[in-house]
């Protein structure tokens, strides 16, 4: 593997790439630690320790710092990442079979995904000014967002008023649009998805501050609940660690082989066709079920608060992010949008129309309806087993805080939202790479097989 990496830099079209994409990273990196003007930033760091993890707002916060690599917690330029456009890319995705015009411009190829692609700018620029306009006011006057109000004495804002919420919300929608274009840059002349390596480095920009908690907690004798802590529970983090991560790299290369038979056909030379296989993802909605269970369970606590009745508010106990009920709702909701995530993007009948015209079929099965219906019998049961493991890889780092007192900065490294954005990026990227290699008669990464990105 480390003579694959050396390997890489002596390919110079690769090297040139890898270089390429560093140098976008650090641009990205750069803002995402520079302020807006007018945030008092040690104000602003006080304010997130005083609202901390635990509570709605926190994990309100907390969901959305997530992707931007720690920008939100600066008020950087940056604040509102990437996160825009990921949202405007997939309420396009859910439009393209919903709305027949988006799905006539899907069949027309390249440049009916351009149009789609321009539209999706359009989106990003519409949710860039929402989101900005109430991270601006939420700065001036967090209480009119439902936010806990900064410490006495100390304002998130030294001239707080109309002019700080139209500059704010001006730099914070040129910044995302900006890392867009450079992630769109990216995948354009660098190697890997642009877009989401900027939202992985921004997940890894926080792996240090968890490693010094660790070290703490490992010198301090002492875990957060006052449980100690030795150097066996060091080691079984470290193996629990490496395990998850193995399981969690099963979970986003696993497929399903449905073997094909495709008509032989001989062009020029060449005799295509022959016995193939239709390779079903286990994991086919990837990180995006965890997202809208997390996204959706944030707003029923914040909304609980908010009626006069004291029963009502009571409710908001319900979704305490370390009580069970809450990890019962997550599992629930996180099944729920796996299959609704498959049933808008999974065509089988789709798929079927498309194998009948290429003259291929399953054996065993007809042609036409009986194929769509296998194809969408056994899309379900695949779907059933990647849902219950993401289920299960979501609500680890839970268990992990509430059962053993470990801070949550550590556990959401050990499944969740983190590791699969990690696992699955570093995946498509070294897949990539592998690719560049073999091609100048270089060894990959593995001595057997081969790795398989996202899109393999």
């Amino acid at each position: 593997m480390f003579s694959a990496f050396i390997n890489s830099f002596k390919v110079k079209e690769l090297r040139n790439r890898i270089l390429f994409t560093l140098g976008i990273i650090v641009l990205c990196r750069v803002a995402a630690n520079i302020p807006c003007p007018g945030v008092d930033t040690h104000n602003l760091s006080l304010y997130f320790t005083k609202i901390g993890q635990d509570t709605p707002a926190g994990m309100f916060m907390g969901m959305f710092d997530l992707f931007t690599g720690g920008a939100l917690q600066q008020f950087a330029v940056g604040a509102l990442g990437i996160m825009p456009y990921i949202s405007a890319s997939i309420i396009m995705q859910l439009l393209v079979p919903v709305l027949p015009s988006l799905e006539k411009l899907k069949r027309e190829g390249e440049p009916g995904y351009a149009k789609i692609n321009q539209y999706t700018r359009y989106l990003t620029i519409l949710i860039c000014i929402v989101q900005g306009a109430m991270a601006s006011v939420a700065m001036t006057n967090p209480e009119r967002l439902g936010l806990p109000s900064p410490l006495a004495g100390h304002p998130l804002v030294r001239n707080a008023g109309p002019g700080f919420i139209l500059m704010s919300l001006i730099i914070l929608t040129c910044g995302t649009m900006i890392l867009m274009w450079l992630g769109e840059r990216i995948t354009e002349k660098g190697i890997g998805n642009g877009v989401s390596l900027i939202i992985t480095i921004g997940i890894i920009d926080r792996l240090p501050k968890a490693i010094v908690s660790l070290y703490e907690m490992f010198m301090g004798g002492m875990t957060a609940g006052g449980t100690k802590f030795r150097t066996v529970h060091l080691l079984l983090l470290l193996i629990i660690f490496a395990v998850v991560t193995a399981l969690t790299i099963i979970l986003t290369q696993g497929v399903r082989k449905v073997p094909i038979q495709m008509a032989r056909k001989t062009i020029g030379s060449k005799t295509m066709g022959g016995s193939t296989f239709l390779p079903l993802k286990v994991n086919f909605p990837g990180v995006m079920p965890i997202i809208f269970a997390g996204a959706i369970l944030i707003f029923p606590p914040m909304l609980f608060q908010f009626m006069p009745w004291d029963t009502v508010r009571g409710w908001a106990r319900i979704f305490a992010h370390d009580s069970y009920s809450y990890m019962v709702i997550y599992g629930l909701l996180i099944l729920a949008f796996s299959y609704f995530w498959v049933a808008n993007m999974f065509n089988p009948v789709q798929i079927s129309d498309n194998l009948k015209k290429e003259s291929g079929y399953i054996p065993g099965i007809r042609p036409g309806k009986p194929t769509a219906d296998f194809l969408d019998s056994t899309m379900t049961r695949v779907t059933f087993a990647g849902a219950v493991f993401l289920l299960g890889l979501s609500i680890f780092p839970m268990l992990l805080t509430k059962w053993l007192k470990i801070p949550y900065a550590v556990a959401s490294f050990f499944g969740g939202t983190s590791l699969l954005i990690i696992v699955g990026v570093v995946i498509d990227t070294l897949s990539q790479m592998e690719s560049h290699l073999v091609m100048k008669n270089y060894d990959g990464f593995l001595k057997r097989g081969r790795l398989r990105g996202r899109r393999g």
